[in-house]
């Protein structure tokens, strides 16, 4: 496959995955309405999204077969690479950061105009800055759990908490397979401590007040691939295990508002140069993906 080149260098699109809106008519199919963006404000949370065309799908699959291999000549270029987090040869995770560097498809989908669009009204129409990117797969028949917990918990190294995730599915996402749950209106309870991803399910119940684990009622988002869900930083959510004769195979995209500063001055992906205290996350490996038109 000889030398890969870091796509990291480059902050636009490289492939024809996706055409790039020119012009603000060109915009407008992409946007939420308001009532989904009342929704994410109220509950934490919107699903149903459409990202993907089947084409698309096809592509970012493959793509993923491919890096997904320890032999890939662009390893060395991942944050993390975690064939199974969960330790556990008959509950598997696979999750990786830091693909976008790897493979054109996964650079791509940074900029995927219905991404870009959305993230922008769900942050208050600020510019979107990328953080960073995340591969989940589920086998079927022995996917692990991803546990309960809060995305912001593990991103304090950044401030403002002005943070999105997105969640895009590459196969239908269901409750047989282990699709993500919810907990509605989770993210008006404030920061709460970080439990192990790939370890107990249920870890962050520890943490919960009683109040808490009374509201505490999962709601599942099922998807058709090439949907995705937005949720807020401090949103619980999780996802069970995958008994299924079906993989759950999905991408996650988070992003922050331009003007988020580090928060440490040691480094805040591995292998990435640290950006000092106080200073504005910014530069190759956190790209501007949309600022206002």
């Amino acid at each position: 496959m000889g030398e890969i080149k870091d796509l990291a260098e480059v902050h636009n699109l490289v492939s024809d995955i996706f055409h790039y809106p020119k012009t603000a008519e060109e915009w407008e199919k992409y946007k939420l309405s308001d009532d989904q963006v009342s929704h994410f404000h109220e509950y934490g949370y919107v699903s149903g999204i459409k990202l993907l065309e089947e084409d698309q799908i096809e592509v970012l699959r493959k793509e993923l077969a491919e890096i997904r291999d320890p032999n890939h000549p662009g390893h060395h270029l991942f944050y993390e690479f975690h064939s199974n987090e969960s330790e556990d040869s008959n509950s598997v995770l696979f999750h990786s950061l830091g693909h976008w560097r790897i493979s054109k498809a996964f650079h791509d989908v940074l900029w995927n105009p219905a991404f870009v669009m959305a993230a922008h009204q769900l942050l208050e129409y600020k510019p979107v800055r990328f953080w960073h990117d995340q591969l989940f797969s589920k086998p079927a028949k022995h996917g692990g759990v991803v546990a309960w917990h809060q995305d912001y918990s593990y991103w304090t190294r950044t401030v403002a908490m002005q943070h999105l995730t997105c969640w895009t599915g590459l196969d239908d996402a269901s409750t047989e397979n282990g699709c993500l749950h919810y907990i509605p209106k989770s993210h008006l309870w404030g920061l709460l401590d970080a439990p192990s991803l790939a370890g107990d399910m249920n870890g962050l119940m520890a943490y919960l007040t009683e109040e808490q684990k009374a509201e505490f009622k999962p709601v599942p988002i099922e998807l058709k691939k090439g949907y995705g869900t937005f949720h807020h930083p401090l949103m619980v959510h999780g996802s069970y295990e995958n008994k299924s004769e079906i993989s759950r195979r999905a991408f996650v995209l988070n992003v922050f508002a331009d003007g988020t500063v580090s928060n440490t001055d040691d480094e805040l992906l591995k292998g990435v140069p640290p950006i000092p205290k106080g200073k504005q996350m910014q530069g190759k490996f956190f790209p501007l993906l949309y600022k206002n038109k």
